[in-house]
């Protein structure tokens, strides 16, 4: 059973702001021939749009573990969940963050969510995640905790 799920698709603006390899590759090739402007200007924002969608990272909660993209974090470990939003997210991207967390932040996502390790064994202190919903991670983790003894 899935707890929590969110696909931190790109923002509008990314995709309005990529938009303008669309003139310039009109420019660079209209000397040329326009049509191979536009062909070129056609193809290279698909491949950006493409990239942009296909590089989508994934967060997922089941009754076992957080996978954050292609990391898996089984929820025993997870101790402390802190969300943060607006001037507190920014420090903790910046100069709260710990060299030796693992991080998977995008720009486009300001609110981040902040999960403690708690494995001696592990030299990570914790997980930084961007979400535009943190709060729902900590409460799908705590849900999951709540059912599942262990966790």
């Amino acid at each position: 059973m899935t707890y929590y799920r969110e696909r931190l698709w790109p923002t509008a603006w990314l995709y309005i702001s990529t938009a303008l390899i669309i003139p310039a590759s009109i420019l660079v090739f209209l000397p040329i021939n326009i049509a191979v402007g536009y062909i070129t200007a056609a193809v290279l924002y698909l491949a950006i749009v493409g990239f942009l969608l296909w590089s989508a990272p994934l967060i997922t909660i089941d009754e076992k573990e957080l996978r954050a993209g292609s990391a898996r974090l089984p929820l025993e470990i997870i101790g402390d969940v802190a969300t943060f939003d607006g001037a507190e997210a920014t420090l903790e991207r910046g100069q709260r963050l710990d060299a030796r967390a693992w991080l998977m932040i995008r720009g486009w996502v300001s609110p981040v969510v902040r999960l403690e390790l708690i494995d001696e064994s592990d030299p990570t202190p914790y997980w930084l995640l961007s979400s535009r919903t943190p709060e729902l991670i900590a409460e799908a983790i705590a849900e999951v905790k709540l059912r599942t003894p262990g966790k």
